[in-house]
């Protein structure tokens, strides 16, 4: 399928669904190729894309498609891209919960306030000291690798604090030993992302304020993942929840030409 805007890879459609579950893949800092399905970064997000079928098969599940790879600076391509899906997301669809992963952490944070947004869970999120403070609607997770090296959980847990200092009440976990790319302890990164879709979903966003766990260490709830297990799952989501249906949205936002580092 070509591509020429922003757009969502549905990957399970029920029949009459008002629910949509978006899921923001990693990129890069700066660069304007093209993503493909097959980029790491991309595939990591279908063991996700299963979790959130199996918490709540009565919603929607799509993988958001950017124009470009990477960020670009104050283009905020990915950003963009986001927001120009939630704001052509046929009538139908009421409530979406972002989730998103490093670069698409970033994208789903800067998004969180659209109006059809019921949720905000950031996985290992890139957020750079600076980063605008969004008025995200909740319920809002952050969860980040202790062992991450490429994003920085340190400033993952002081933008939740600024969150909370705002008035915005925020879950913030930390899995011990866990690294950027989430394969250490992937039943436990499934587990966080099944809970944050029911409680997003099913249960009632909780009341504003800043009381509540500053930080909280995720126990772990089975063993650690080896590597060919972990990439084992990814094959199976991939093979159990191919792309049925595409939305594509417009956006006529002009193209950065950097090239830089990989966010994963």
């Amino acid at each position: 399928m070509t591509m020429t805007g922003p757009a969502v890879d549905l990957v399970w459609h029920p029949a009459g669904a008002t629910d949509l579950v978006v899921l923001a893949h990693g990129g890069q800092e700066h660069s304007t190729a093209v993503p493909h399905l097959w980029r790491a970064p991309i595939l990591r997000m279908w063991p996700f894309a299963l979790a959130a079928r199996s918490a709540v098969p009565t919603a929607a599940v799509g993988m958001l498609r950017y124009r470009y790879r990477g960020w670009n600076g104050s283009a905020a391509d990915s950003a963009v891209d986001l927001r120009a899906v939630l704001d052509e997301l046929p009538p139908v669809i009421r409530r979406v919960v972002l989730i998103g992963h490093s670069m698409g952490g970033r994208a789903v944070v800067a998004a969180g306030n659209h109006p059809r947004v019921a949720g905000v869970l950031a996985l290992a999120p890139w957020l750079p000291e600076g980063e605008p403070l969004t008025a995200l609607r909740p319920p809002v997770t952050f969860a980040h690798g202790t062992d991450d090296t490429i994003t920085d959980p340190r400033a993952t847990a002081a933008y939740a604090e600024r969150l909370r200092a705002a008035g915005t009440p925020v879950t913030m976990y930390a899995l011990a030993g866990e690294g950027h790319a989430m394969l250490r302890r992937s039943t436990d990164w499934n587990t966080v992302v099944a809970n944050f879709t029911i409680t997003a979903l099913n249960a009632t966003a909780p009341a504003r304020g800043t009381d509540g766990p500053r930080i909280e260490s995720l126990p772990q709830y089975g063993p650690k993942a080896l590597l060919p297990i972990a990439v084992g799952s990814i094959a199976v989501a991939r093979f159990r929840l191919p792309v049925v249906e595409r939305f594509e949205a417009h956006c006529s936002a002009g193209k950065s030409t950097a090239a830089g580092r990989d966010l994963g």
